[in-house]
C-alpha cells in the first residue's frame, strides 16, 4: 500500500508530490544541488474540512523519508511498507514532527520550540520535516516567529503547513510557500475508503459519507460512533422544534449542553490521565488529595489553563459541527423546494425534509441558511454560544 492511497480524490496533488519526493529522493541519494525543480523547503498544503489536508501532508512526509529498496530499481518512494514510511505514518520517525494543537491558537513559546526543532540535522541522514497541522491558528507574533525560520531555512528542513485557506495563513509566509489547494473528495471516493481501510460495511459506510459530504473524518466518526450518530439525528430534529419562542429557546439550549458535554467527555478521557502524569512527574504522593512539592504548584496551574482553553475549543468545534450539520438539512430542503436533481445528505431524515419544504419556500430557506452562517461567524467573533444560538434559531422560526 504505498502512502497515497488514504488521499482520496486528490489526483493532481498526489502526482505533484510524487514528483517531488522523487526530487528529493535524488538530491539526498546522489548529494546533488537543491534538490530538483519539483523540490522546495516550505509547503502549503490548503483546502475545505475533509479534504485530507493533513493526510496528503503525512503523506508527503512519508515518502520524503522512504528507504525502501526498490527505488534503486526504478520504484517511486512513498512505498508506504519500509521503516521510513512506518514510522513517518504513525508518528515514531524521529525526524518528522506532527504538530497539531487541542487549543484555541498556537502561541509564540511553542514557535520558538519547533523553530529550534527544525535547525537540527536529520538524525537518519534525510529530511528533518515539521507538519504544521494547524497552521491557522498561529498567532500574529508565532507567525512572525515562523516566518524567519521559512525564509531561512536549514539546508535539510521542510516545512509543511495546513491551513483551511490562503487567507488564513500570513500573506508573507504563503507567498514563500508552494502552494497546493486540495477538494472535498467525492462521496463515492470516501465511501469507498472506508470499506476498503476501516472495514465498514457499504451502506453504513455510503450513509455516512453522503451525511458528510465528503469529509473523510466526519464520516469515519459517523460511521464508528454511535453516539455521534445520535448527536447528529437530534441536530436534525431541530428544524421541526422551532415552531414557538418557547421551543427555540429550549432547542439552543440542549445545543450547548450536548456541545458541553462532547468537551466533558474529552476531559474525562485526558484531563485527570495528563494530571496524574504531571503529578508524578513533579514527585507528588498518588492520589488527587496530596500536597503537591513546594515551588512546582505554577506548573499545576499552567496544565490546568492548557486543559480548560483545550475544552473551549473542544466545545467549540462540536457546536460548529452541529451548525453544518444544520446547514446540511436546509440545503436539502432548498434542493427539494427547487426541485433539484442532485443527491441529498440526509436521507435518513426524508420525512423531516419534505415537512419543512412543504410548509416554506425557497426564499425563506436561504434566510434560514444565512441565519445558520451568521451564528458560525458570531462565535469566531467570541459571542456568548447561548446568545448567538438562540438568536440563530429564533431566525430559523422567522424564516
Amino acid at each position: 500500500m504505498a502512502v497515497w492511497d488514504d488521499l482520496v480524490g486528490q489526483d493532481r496533488v498526489t502526482e505533484q508530490l510524487s514528483a517531488a519526493a522523487r526530487d528529493a529522493d535524488a538530491f539526498v541519494t546522489g548529494g546533488g544541488g537543491g534538490g530538483g525543480g519539483s523540490m522546495t523547503h516550505a509547503w502549503l498544503f490548503t483546502g475545505p474540512p475533509g479534504s485530507g489536508r493533513a493526510t496528503a501532508a503525512r503523506a508527503f512526509a512519508a515518502a520524503l523519508q522512504c528507504v525502501s529498496p526498490d527505488r534503486s530499481l526504478g520504484g517511486a518512494p512513498g512505498c508506504g511498507f519500509c521503516d521510513g514510511c512506518h514510522t513517518s505514518l504513525v508518528g515514531t520517525h524521529a525526524d518528522v514532527e506532527v504538530v497539531r494543537t487541542d487549543q484555541l491558537s498556537i502561541g509564540v513559546k511553542e514557535t520558538r520550540d519547533l523553530v529550534r526543532r527544525a535547525q537540527l540535522s536529520p538524525a537518519g541522514g534525510r529530511w528533518q520535516v515539521i507538519v504544521l497541522e494547524d497552521a491557522d491558528r498561529l498567532t500574529e507574533g508565532a507567525g512572525n516567529v515562523l516566518l524567519k525560520a521559512v525564509e531561512e531555512p536549514a539546508p535539510r528542513t521542510v516545512w509543511l503547513l495546513c491551513a483551511p485557506s490562503l487567507e488564513d495563513v500570513l500573506p508573507t509566509i504563503r507567498s514563500r510557500c508552494r502552494l497546493l489547494t486540495l477538494r472535498t473528495p467525492p462521496v463515492a471516493a470516501v465511501a469507498d475508503l472506508l470499506v476498503r481501510r476501516d472495514g465498514i460495511e457499504p451502506d453504513i459506510a455510503g450513509q455516512s459519507a453522503r451525511a458528510t459530504q465528503g469529509h473523510i473524518g466526519r464520516a469515519r466518526r459517523l460511521a464508528t460512533d454511535e453516539r455521534a450518530r445520535a448527536r447528529r439525528a437530534a441536530v436534525l430534529r431541530l428544524p421541526l422544534r422551532v415552531d414557538d419562542v418557547g421551543g427555540c429557546l429550549k432547542a439552543a439550549q440542549e445545543l450547548i449542553d450536548a456541545a458541553a458535554e462532547d468537551a466533558k467527555q474529552v476531559a474525562e478521557e485526558v484531563d485527570t490521565k495528563e494530571t496524574e502524569e504531571l503529578r508524578a512527574a513533579l514527585g507528588a504522593a498518588a492520589g488527587t488529595g496530596s500536597r503537591l512539592p513546594r515551588g512546582t504548584a505554577g506548573a499545576m496551574k499552567e496544565l490546568q489553563d492548557r486543559q480548560k482553553r483545550r475544552s473551549t475549543r473542544t466545545q467549540r468545534d462540536s457546536l460548529d459541527l452541529a451548525l453544518v450539520d444544520l446547514t446540511g438539512f436546509y440545503r436539502d430542503v432548498l434542493a427539494m423546494q427547487l426541485g433539484s436533481r442532485v443527491e441529498l445528505a440526509n436521507t435518513d431524515s426524508r420525512d423531516a425534509l419534505q415537512r419543512v419544504a412543504a410548509g416554506s419556500g425557497p426564499e425563506r430557506t436561504l434566510r434560514r441558511i444565512e441565519a445558520i452562517i451568521e451564528c458560525r461567524r458570531a462565535l469566531d467573533r467570541n459571542v456568548a454560544p447561548l446568545l448567538a444560538v438562540e438568536a440563530m434559531t429564533m431566525a430559523l422560526r422567522a424564516g
